[in-house]
């Protein structure tokens, strides 16, 4: 069977793994030919809707697990996802969109566990983020209610793992092993579901291969939620460093570092998550398809230390 994975990043170059070592044909497509040694790789542009069909031609699954810069997502996700869905359209092959939880927009007093996000909770974002990719979803849904394709989309909370590009990416790991402050936003003691970037991976492939999962949007199995604070003590422990302090970035902070630094002007509209309780419930894909998100305690031990 032949899969084309989009986007050569963490999660993208993980599912084409994943793919290669249960002996699938594998294309990873990046704009700059990147990806993993054991399969197939193709410089290309996602926005360019006649190369992913050319490519996508013999495909049985679609992965799109692009990443455009951040600040440019309101620019750049719309061309992207109409060229991937018309390739899926054109190809015949499975459509499995990487998402994540802004679609869902805030809400008052939060998602806290009694009131968490689940696959039901409408999309409701005020932000730009936020709206693009609720619309992302929404065309790919409708295509796929019109028997056009066949689509599914796996939601993420923030990305915890080796590599994780999020609020408790690399870059607080790499301060967490050198002992280092380590700077957060919003609240540090408000609960926060993360995502294993494994769990990510396994549920895209799931998803791709399940027609059970097509035509809903899924949570990736993910453990119970967690402060700020509570992972990086856990982070600093398995690194040997002992508690790492936890520094808060004021929202005035932020507002000023964003009118000369991009990526903290687009963070202002995503404080909330930060903010208040952002909890999601991944109760129905686990259900669904028999999945266990990976253990806590291997998650902090793979992310500090690099192994299981």
């Amino acid at each position: 069977m032949s899969h084309l994975v989009i986007g050569a990043g963490v999660i993208g170059g993980r599912v084409a793994q994943l793919l290669a070592e249960r002996g699938e044909r594998v294309s990873v497509v990046s704009r700059s030919g990147a990806g993993p040694a054991d399969v197939t790789r193709v410089a290309a542009d996602a926005r360019d809707a006649e190369a992913m069909t050319r490519l996508a031609s013999g495909a049985a699954v679609i992965y799109n697990c692009v990443n455009p810069p951040y600040h440019r997502w309101p620019a750049d996700w719309p061309p992207i996802a109409a060229s991937v869905l018309s390739a899926a359209e054109r190809s015949g092959a499975v459509l499995v969109t990487l998402s994540n939880l802004y679609g869902y927009g805030p809400r008052a007093g939060g998602y806290d566990a009694s009131h968490p996000m689940t696959e039901e909770t409408p999309l409701a974002a005020t932000g730009p983020k936020g709206r693009v990719r609720a619309r992302v979803w929404q065309d790919a849904l409708a295509a796929h209610q019109a028997g056009r394709v066949r689509a599914t989309e796996v939601r993420a909370a923030d990305f915890v793992g080796p590599g994780a590009e999020s609020a408790l990416g690399e870059r607080a790991v790499q301060r967490i092993r050198q002992g280092k402050s380590v700077s957060v936003l919003g609240r540090a003691d408000r609960l926060h579901t993360w995502s294993f970037t494994e769990d990510v991976a396994g549920m895209l492939v799931v998803a791709g291969a399940d027609p059970d999962a097509w035509g809903h949007a899924w949570h990736v199995p993910s453990n119970e939620p967690r402060t700020q604070r509570e992972v990086i003590s856990d982070l600093g422990a398995a690194a040997g460093t002992g508690p790492a302090r936890v520094r808060p970035v004021p929202s005035t902070v932020l507002a000023g570092m964003g009118l000369v630094w991009p990526l903290m002007r687009e963070l202002r509209e995503t404080e909330y998550q930060f903010r208040d309780d952002f909890v999601m419930d991944s109760s129905a894909a686990q259900a669904t398809f028999g999945l266990k998100p990976t253990a806590w305690e291997e998650i902090v031990a793979v992310t500090v230390l690099g192994r299981r």
